[in-house]
């Protein structure tokens, strides 16, 4: 009877959701054991991490340390570096002045004449970096006479000048020395117009002392740049600088291979106009020198 009976009842008490309940039961107490463990796993994770940020804050702190002490280390050497930069420049301004000084004197060039070659090359490398540097600073520049670079370079042109000054030096510039002469035409062109006008008429000295020699005028009249050049610096606005270009120019139109090299460009109407211009200035040298080198351009145009 109980059989019977219970036969008869369970099917009403075990039915299909009872039975989809527990299986759902069972389901979920497993998902929420996977959810334990990945729980646990994620937190094992996170003690990791936790491990390695430590670790990577300690080692960022330890080299912002070596950072902090390398840049007082590089402040230290910079003002060091400074230090000799002065001490070479000063060094150099004052064993340049006595070259200047001693460059005045014809028999001590021509007791340099053997050593000449390595002094000259230096000589043209230190120009050729001031002049550089001054593209760096020209926003900034304001043209200290008395500093020791400034003497540096303008002994170093001075000694160049004397030298060629003495006819057995500008005969080693003209024929031993044309990386200089290209040197110097190059950076007459560089410098821009009012910037250091000092150095600008003692390197054109320089260029008009080799121009005496022949040799010396046919291989700086051969340069491409050279009436550019001239043409450039008659309108510097320095009256020294505009007076050694005109002598420069001079230089060239008395000498018949250069007048048949260069015989057409230097009747150009503009140089001529350029030229003209300054015979109504008041600087009394330089209205004299553009008389005598317009006169001397109107001769050659009659000429030929």
């Amino acid at each position: 009877t109980e059989v019977m009976q219970l036969r008869e009842f369970l099917p009403r008490v075990l039915n299909g959701d009872l039975i989809e309940t527990v299986a759902k039961a069972r389901a979920a107490q497993t998902s929420m054991e996977h959810l334990a463990q990945e729980q646990e796993q994620l937190r094992q994770e996170c003690l990791h991490l936790q491990s390695r940020l430590t670790a990577v804050q300690t080692e960022c702190q330890k080299e912002r340390e070596e950072k902090l002490l390398l840049r007082e280390q590089l402040w230290q050497s910079a003002e060091e570096l400074q230090q000799q930069a002065d001490f070479c420049s000063g060094l150099g301004s004052v064993a340049c002045s006595l070259l200047w000084s001693s460059s005045a004197r014809q028999n001590t060039v021509t007791r340099w004449l053997g050593k000449l070659q390595s002094f000259l090359e230096v000589a043209a490398q230190t120009l050729e970096s001031f002049v550089a540097s001054l593209d760096q600073e020209v926003k900034n520049l304001t043209e200290d006479h008395n500093s020791q670079e400034h003497q540096f370079v303008l002994a170093l042109a001075g000694t160049i000048t004397n030298i060629a000054a003495v006819p057995c030096g500008r005969d080693f510039l003209s024929t031993s020395s044309h990386i200089l002469l290209d040197t110097l035409m190059k950076l007459l062109q560089m410098m821009k117009p009012g910037v250091f006008p000092k150095l600008k008429v003692l390197m054109l000295m320089a260029l008009y002392n080799v121009s005496i020699s022949v040799k010396g005028l046919k291989y700086i009249s051969e340069s491409p740049g050279l009436l550019p050049l001239i043409w450039i610096l008659l309108e510097d606005g320095d009256w020294e600088v505009c007076l050694h270009t005109l002598r420069l120019l001079q230089s060239m139109l008395v000498e018949e291979e250069v007048l048949l090299l260069l015989g057409s460009s230097l009747l150009d109407p503009d140089l001529q106009s350029r030229v003209s211009r300054l015979t109504s200035v008041v600087q009394p040298s330089l209205r004299l020198a553009a008389q005598q080198t317009l006169e001397d351009m109107q001769g050659l145009q009659q000429v030929l």
